[in-house]
């Protein structure tokens, strides 16, 4: 009788805790098919609404399985960045202008925004070397979007790079 119940705990234990994985991994797969959404060129304006103009172009490819994320298509500071699902989690890596490559980790999501946050990256000392620490991608009901990147440098931040776009042709 003690055998069965230790059998029966143990096997409830396991059914919570995979439940529990699929919820993660369904916020995750839920937020993945919102960057999908994104996919074609996105035009507007980078530091304030009126700002330096800014273009920005979400890929869907890899067959489906990641989001290419293009800024400044065709400058010499274009950069890009790779969203995928690895291990149920949503993650994010910038190949930056700068040279490193920070890697986040969805944090947190809601119906209009996806917040990502460093867990790591290339040619990175975080307490040192400037980089891109985390970010939120907001999606507006008007259909258009701000994207907000925080910068660190020696540990703390130092700026933010924020774009005010909208999808060019209005789809």
């Amino acid at each position: 009788m003690k055998f069965f119940a230790a059998f029966s705990a143990a096997a409830l234990c396991t059914l919570v805790s995979v439940a529990f994985a699929d919820d993660a991994k369904s916020e995750a797969a839920t937020a993945f098919d919102k960057l999908k959404q994104l996919d074609g060129t996105w035009t507007g304006a980078v530091g304030k609404t009126d700002g330096d103009a800014a273009k920005v172009i979400y890929k869907v490819t890899a067959g489906g399985s990641v989001v290419m994320e293009t800024l400044f298509p065709g400058t010499d500071h274009e950069m890009i960045s790779m969203y995928h699902i690895e291990k149920g989690e949503l993650i994010a890596t910038h190949y930056c202008a700068m040279g490193n490559q920070p890697r986040m980790k969805l944090s947190k999501a809601t119906p209009s925004e996806l917040t990502f946050d460093f867990v790591g990256g290339v040619g990175i000392d975080p307490e040192k070397s400037t980089h891109i620490h985390g970010g939120t991608i907001t999606l507006r009901p008007d259909g258009k979007m701000e994207a907000l990147w925080r910068v660190y440098r020696g540990g703390k931040e130092i700026a933010q790079n924020k774009f005010f776009l909208q999808r060019e042709g209005g789809k």
